[in-house]
């Protein structure tokens, strides 16, 4: 069974640093770029972060400077370290498998919640 697992997410206090994970299962992870998206009440998902198969990332400008994205090939894993945290970033934050190679479907994980309030 194919499966994105996030968690990490809390309620923090602005300037903060929360560090999300997303565990993949029932996949074979080089074949895919991974990707955080996140969703804000009443606003559209948006890409938040690239790592790709081949290691090189890609941020949303809104959030350059402030988050990191990470994988961990032997873990299956992929990770957001999100610093200077500010009000502007709570959402639901999710986990995608991006395929690479033709004839794989991408992946969603069910998402976590990061909440940044005083």
């Amino acid at each position: 069974q194919v499966q994105l697992v996030e968690s990490g997410g809390d309620l923090v206090q602005p300037g903060g640093s929360l560090r999300l994970s997303c565990a993949a299962s029932g996949l074979i992870f080089v074949f895919y770029d991974m990707r955080w998206y996140r969703q804000a009440p009443g606003k559209q998902r948006e890409l938040v972060a690239i790592a790709s198969s081949g290691d090189s990332t890609d941020y949303a400008d809104s959030v350059k400077g402030r988050f990191f994205i990470s994988r961990d090939n032997a873990k299956n894993t992929v990770y957001l370290q999100m610093n200077s945290l500010k009000p502007e970033d709570t959402a639901v934050y999710y986990c995608q498998a991006h395929p690479i190679t033709l004839g794989l479907k991408g992946v969603w994980g069910q998402g976590t919640q990061v909440t940044v309030s005083s």
